[in-house]
């Protein structure tokens, strides 16, 4: 009787049976790989902005306090941007000339909003208030990074649902001092402190992971 297939039609038949297993396990391994990393979560990115406005200097340098700008940090979900006569209860008297600060003072005059490029932005479905873990002991830099070392302003976290959870799961060690929450250096939390920062707070791990806590 003559044969049909070729010796090496086995071969390939089990090559095909692998590939059809393989490829789609390679493919979700890598979309995991890839919706984790800096390229779509935006860990570390610099957006351009209008004015090249430097955290470092107007926080650590000349210690002027995040609530200054972002004024409804503590009452609010939104930090704020600052509107642009904030900027110009200084540079109307500072650097009143400078090319850089030219976007500031035309705006100023027309009227017109500054518009400021999002450096940490959240999904639509995702729901998170400012307010509330300024309230519970959550410093700016916690989330934000050291941005009195920011030359310019840059991601700091990954701003993943597990960047997230790993918080809500274990909030004491991200506690500080109520004198460190505006501080823009990061402040060193003993572990000896953790226990006291949540008490202080109020602070409990119970229903902190539960969906409607961030998904309304």
């Amino acid at each position: 009787m003559a044969q049909i297939f070729r010796k090496s039609g086995d071969t390939f038949l089990r090559l095909g049976l692998a590939a059809l297993i393989g490829i789609p396990l390679i493919a979700a391994m890598l979309g995991m790989v890839l919706v984790r990393s800096e390229y779509v979560t935006g860990q570390d990115r610099t957006p351009t902005q209008p004015v090249p406005f430097s955290h470092a200097h107007h926080t650590a340098e000349i210690g002027i306090d995040c609530r200054y700008c972002h004024i409804g940090v503590e009452t609010s979900a939104r930090a704020g941007i600052p509107p642009t006569s904030t900027c110009m209860t200084c540079h109307s008297q500072l650097w009143t000339e400078a090319d850089m600060l030219a976007p500031v003072r035309e705006t100023y005059v027309s009227g017109a909003r500054l518009e400021w490029a999002p450096v940490n932005t959240l999904p639509d479905y995702v729901y998170f208030d400012h307010s509330i873990h300024v309230a519970k002991g959550v410093a700016c830099t916690t989330c934000h990074g050291p941005v009195g070392d920011m030359k310019l302003m840059r991601q700091h976290a990954p701003l993943t649902m597990g960047w997230c959870l790993d918080c809500h799961r274990a909030p004491g060690p991200n506690l500080s001092p109520r004198a460190a929450l505006f501080s823009p250096i990061p402040a060193e939390t003993a572990t000896a402190d953790i226990a006291a920062l949540l008490a202080e707070y109020h602070v409990s791990d119970s229903g902190l992971t539960d969906c409607s806590v961030c998904h309304r």
